[in-house]
């Protein structure tokens, strides 16, 4: 199992959260999203399928895109 600490600017509230939680607890092999507002952090735990490009291309396409 991978873990993933991403930075994502563009959360601002409980329902940012719960919108990146749900969209990326749908891809195959996401075990685990954590979501901290406050440091407008997301921790996430997976495995094959599931690949860190993939995680980050679905982020962005849900308007959640994660720096570099």
């Amino acid at each position: 199992m991978e873990k993933l600490l991403l930075n994502i600017p563009a959360i601002h509230c409980g329902h940012c959260a719960h919108t990146i939680k749900m969209e990326l607890s749908d891809l195959v092999g996401v075990n685990s999203v954590d979501v901290d507002t406050e440091k407008k952090e997301i921790s996430i735990d997976f495995e094959p399928p599931a690949n860190e490009q993939e995680i980050r291309d679905l982020l962005a396409e849900i308007n959640y895109p994660a720096e570099k």
